[in-house]
């Protein structure tokens, strides 16, 4: 199977990545968390941090970058290219609110021909090969015929949709019929969204025998998935506890113990949907601060997991 790690704004950073790499592995391609590059030409510490690939050695990454401007996105390139990568990722999916004000993300959907003028510039002077992250439309499922129609034109790497509007964000039902539309076209396709377990893989196995699939919300919840796709084993608490420790053991080298407990909080909030009751190992987790924290990780080591473990909307 071929598997994607979907890029989640500070939680799939360099640590997870290596980390998950390490210790699970099953996954093609990591894609960095985007880069948002603006007219001054630099990235901000964090960004430095996650796209250095001294902190990337050795897993297979992809860097994504987010901007309405089509020579923002060319320096950005040229700055992977630099740096070592094959290939940058197009995000015009993201659906936040603050992105999208700015004309970012899936803020690009709503104006087409503003969308083509800027494939048409970077598709025309990119260093490396594009691929591209998008949603079905802004507002309504019928504006994906028009913006399909459009991006079937560019020599894309791959095409990775997340077949759900900008208005849903994560909630609602996704759109399978726009995704079938575009398997039509011949287009590397990369199915993303609501692949929270591993019947619901599965089922899109059956649908897609060949299809990639880009795992977010899923993979954090239970990052032996790729594994159990490829028929390996299920999840252990023991794998877990392991998986915690060397996180937690990582991020202690970067961050103060405020932060560390801030990004190990956010991870197993996710991991806490394995268990059994999970809405509340979610809350016992969430509820948590720097010195509450272990003894609550500690309790949710002690509860069995579910039988097909994986994310809880």
């Amino acid at each position: 199977m071929d598997i994607r790690s979907a890029p989640l704004e500070s939680l799939t950073d360099a640590v997870f990545r290596r980390v998950h790499h390490q210790l699970f592995g099953g996954v093609e391609k990591y894609y960095i968390p985007f880069v948002s590059p603006t007219s001054h030409h630099c990235f901000s510490p964090r960004e430095r941090r996650d796209i250095a690939p001294e902190n990337n050695e050795g897993v297979p990454v992809v860097p994504q970058i987010m901007t309405r401007y089509p020579e923002h996105f060319l320096w950005a390139a040229q700055e992977m290219q630099a740096r070592g990568y094959d290939e940058v990722n197009l995000n015009i999916g993201c659906p936040s609110g603050t992105v999208t004000a700015k004309g970012k993300g899936a803020g690009m959907l709503r104006e087409p021909e503003a969308l083509r003028a800027f494939l048409n510039e970077i598709f025309a002077h990119s260093p490396l090969p594009i691929s591209i992250k998008t949603r079905i439309g802004f507002a309504a499922p019928e504006e994906w015929d028009a913006l399909l129609e459009i991006l079937r034109q560019y020599p894309m790497k791959e095409l990775i949709i997340h077949p759900r509007l900008r208005v849903q964000f994560y909630k609602g039902d996704v759109y399978p019929e726009a995704f079938r539309l575009a398997a039509q076209t011949g287009l590397p396709l990369v199915y993303n969204g609501d692949l929270f377990d591993l019947p619901a893989c599965q089922a899109l196995q059956a649908d897609y025998p060949l299809m990639p699939m880009m795992l977010g919300r899923g993979l954090l919840a239970n990052p032996a998935l790729p594994r159990q796709l490829g028929g390996g084993a299920a999840l252990t608490v023991e794998e877990i506890a392991r998986y915690h420790d060397a996180l937690e053991q990582e991020y202690s080298r970067i961050f103060p113990k405020d932060q560390v407990h801030c990004k190990m909080r956010g991870l197993m909030k996710h991991v806490a949907c394995c268990f059994e009751r999970p809405e509340k190992m979610m809350k016992l987790i969430a509820k948590t601060n720097p010195y509450t924290y272990h003894a609550a990780v500690e309790k949710l080591l002690q509860a069995p997991l579910r039988e097909a473990p994986g994310f809880v909307p």
